[in-house]
This record gives C-alpha cells, structure tokens and sequence, in this order.
C-alpha cells in the first residue's frame, strides 16, 4: 500500500515549549532545530518532537486523568535510568501499574512518558 502521508513530527502541548524542549534535549541529545516565540522543534530528519506553547495550558493529571497520548523511551537499566531522568526533570509518581516491566514517569508540563529496559 502507498503511504498517503508521512508522520513530519510529534508535537507536545504545554505552557513553556522553552523549558519542555530543554528537558527532552537533555534526556535524548537532540539539538534544537527551530525555535520561534511560541514553538520549539528537537531533532532532524523524521524523528522530531516539538513543543508548542498553549495559553490556558491544563496539566495532564496522571492516573486516570486526561492524557491522551504518550512517548515511549527506553534505558539501560533501571536503576542509572530512573535516577538521571529524574535529575533532569522528571517525575516519577506513587501509581506505577507497569510493575518491573516498565516505569511511568511525567516530564516537566505533566505528560505521561513510559521507560522500559533496553533488552
């Protein structure tokens, strides 16, 4: 089958794209690729993420509160993982319903991110 349209990036919504883009530099290494007064772009190529800046922005509440959608991430293990993402700016809240196989954790404007181990 023909594609009809190719994913160009994924684009979170938050208060402060500045500080957000910051975060995910920091915990991915990709370098900002554009930047205007309301919207940070991370990463080349077919792999971006952007933030955009929302007026009213509400928080995702986690659990059982609004998101509605996620990025996935993985480490190398746990225990150096969890710890660095944390240092950087993350969350890691008490409800954890992924047991040992994976973690939930909340970048800095509240979106749920999941991390697994690299196996």
């Amino acid at each position: 089958m023909s594609p009809i349209a190719a994913l160009h990036a994924v684009v979170l919504d938050c208060a402060d794209p500045d500080e957000l883009a910051e975060f995910y530099r920091k915990i991915t290494g990709w370098e900002v690729s554009y930047r205007s007064g309301t919207f940070v772009f991370i990463g080349e190529g077919a792999t971006r993420i952007g933030f955009q800046r929302i007026g009213g922005y509400l928080r995702p509440r986690w659990p059982g509160g609004n998101p509605r959608a996620h990025l996935d991430f993985t480490v190398p293990d746990f225990a150096t993982g969890i710890p660095a993402l944390v240092a950087a700016g993350a969350s890691l809240p008490d409800d954890q319903p992924g047991g040992d196989d994976w973690k939930v954790l909340l970048d800095p404007a509240g979106h749920p991110m999941c991390v697994t181990e690299a196996r």
